[in-house]
């Protein structure tokens, strides 16, 4: 890794009294008061490190923040805590619609915005906060930020360009303004809290709006920054989402994000575990809209919960576990609105249960594009070529799958980055077109992904045969296949209005809603005929 030199953080902050003793100290409070909490030094016995994320739904309102300070005054006696907190539920959303308005010179809109959001973040501080100062030391450094949210909309209108960089100053502001409620509504019940900006801890590249952490500048940061603070006895609290180039140009990880800060900060402290506290009680079997007898998972792998994550379980930002991976921190989901649910664990192997399907998974927004044609046997590495446009586009391929004549490629990618990729292609492969060797570059934006994952099913006998079987019972065509590649999954295309009826199919055949969703393993199988075929002797596995 090429390492930059890292400019010095500013701690030319104002001396501010405590509240405990009276005596001023010079700490980045951003311009909350600070509050001084127990010497933890004092304790003989090592205390557990754990990172607390909290999620938009879960800081949604006034009474939502109320209870994320209890959860955190709960735990906080017996670990020292790190919170990351997402922005209000909507937020976020309603940012980006506003900075996207503003390039279109909708200035009316762009303020009826900001007026609802200033509005719906006093609300929460007044029903949350009783303290008359610590109410205006929070509503003017509210005002500060959608001052500044104000004037980069404005310049965007000026412009008439909306930039990358632009857009992250935006969209991180919901961060920068829930942190402030959070850390206030910590305080109010009397637990020593500080707010602090993760652009004072997340180095990443400049790539705005999904940008990569450069985690040993990330370590050395937030061992410098939060080490004292912990030792301190306060609870930091961290904006998700966001980070900074080592410049200190703000960035932002991508939508969701907040997970994957709160497992950057983890792994950068070598924490004993980050939970991701959010509005369900864990990993489930699927996606209870869809199948109502999902159940929750009690203890999953890395790799199956990464595998569920990138297809589709959106309880996990897909990169979350990548940082954790490397350390073997424990990793759990939990529910804020039910904190005795003991939630999904995700360790390093998973329960030790041997080889089983553990849960179905499907991404609906996405789109199939096929590269094809009799001709296109004859034309040079279409497969690389095509795969160099989707790693230009920065567009994850989902799925991906080739003929064994090699005459039709076949590809996914989600549905908002279809067309570009299409036209990307069109262009690669303009030559060949012009001679038709390549008959077709086509997309179908009326596909789903469904993905079953497990530990070791692709040497479990008769997994993949079973599925199938199940989903021609339910009268679900398959249009395409991937399998092999992962031995804790295989997946395949359907069309989207399938997607409910093959989820179903395979729950119900695996018996994922049973009390203990793993107990059907390779032992339970027995061999019984294929109720979609006449020939008795063709079979599929199934549990008795």
């Amino acid at each position: 890794m090429n390492r930059r030199a890292v400019p010095k953080h500013d701690n030319s902050q104002p001396l501010v009294l405590s509240p405990a003793n009276g005596k001023g100290r010079n700490t980045a409070t951003n311009g909350l008061p600070h509050l001084e909490g127990p010497d933890r030094r004092k304790t003989q016995t090592k205390r557990s490190l754990r990172v607390f994320k909290f999620g938009g739904t879960s800081v949604g309102d006034a009474s939502c923040i109320t209870r994320v300070a209890g959860i955190v005054r709960s735990a906080s006696p017996e670990s020292d805590l790190v919170v990351v907190v997402s922005a209000m539920a909507g937020v976020t959303n309603r940012l980006v619609e506003a900075a996207s308005l503003a390039e279109c010179c909708q200035e009316n809109a762009v303020a009826d915005i900001l007026k609802q959001l200033r509005q719906q973040h006093e609300v929460a501080l007044n029903a949350t906060i009783q303290s008359l100062d610590e109410k205006r030391c929070i509503a003017r450094r509210m005002d500060e930020l959608f001052e500044e949210g104000d004037r980069l909309c404005k310049g965007t209108t000026l412009l008439r360009e909306l930039t990358p960089r632009v857009r992250d100053a935006i969209s991180s502001l919901g961060e920068r303004l829930s942190v402030l409620l959070v850390v206030a509504a910590v305080r109010e019940i009397g637990v020593a809290a500080e707010a602090i900006e993760a652009t004072e801890l997340i180095v990443t590249d400049s790539s705005h709006g999904a940008a990569d952490p450069w985690l040993d500048l990330t370590r050395d940061r937030c061992q410098a920054r939060l080490l004292p603070t912990l030792k301190g006895g306060v609870v930091p609290v961290v904006t998700g989402f966001i980070g900074a180039t080592a410049e200190g140009v703000l960035t932002t990880l991508g939508r969701g994000g907040s997970d994957y800060s709160a497992a950057i900060l983890g792994a950068a402290l070598d924490a004993d575990e980050v939970d991701i506290w959010s509005d369900v009680d864990g990993l489930l079997t699927a996606d209870p809209r869809l199948v109502p007898e999902a159940r929750t998972i009690s203890e999953d792998s890395y790799r199956e919960a990464t595998e569920l994550a990138y297809f589709g379980a959106k309880v996990l930002h897909p990169k979350t576990l990548r940082p954790v991976l490397q350390h073997g921190i424990p990793l759990r989901i939990r529910n804020t609105f039910f904190p005795e649910n003991p939630g999904t664990k995700i360790t390093p192997e998973g329960a030790p249960i041997g080889s089983t399907v553990t849960a179905l998974t499907a991404v609906s927004d996405a789109a199939l594009i096929t590269v094809g044609g009799p001709g296109i046997a004859g034309v040079p590495d279409v497969l690389g070529r095509t795969l160099a446009i989707t790693r230009e586009l920065r567009a994850d391929v989902l799925l991906i799958s080739q003929s064994s004549s090699q005459n039709e490629t076949c590809l996914v990618v989600p549905s908002s980055l279809a067309k570009l990729t299409v036209d990307e292609l069109r262009r690669e492969f303009a030559q060949d077109l012009a001679y038709e060797k390549v008959e077709d570059i086509a997309v179908d934006a009326t596909v789903s992904i469904v993905t079953v994952v497990g530990q070791k099913i692709r040497g479990m006998f008769g997994v993949v045969g079973r599925a199938f079987c199940a989903l021609g019972r339910a009268n679900v065509d398959t249009i395409a296949t991937a399998h092999g590649a992962s031995d804790c999954k295989f997946s395949f295309v359907v069309a989207k209005k399938d997607m409910q009826a093959a989820l179903g199919a395979i729950h119900s055949e695996f018996r994922l809603g049973a009390l203990d969703s793993h107990t059907v393993t390779e032992a339970d199988f027995v061999r019984r005929p294929c109720a979609v075929s006449q020939d008795s002797t063709s079979c599929c596995i199934s549990a008795d």
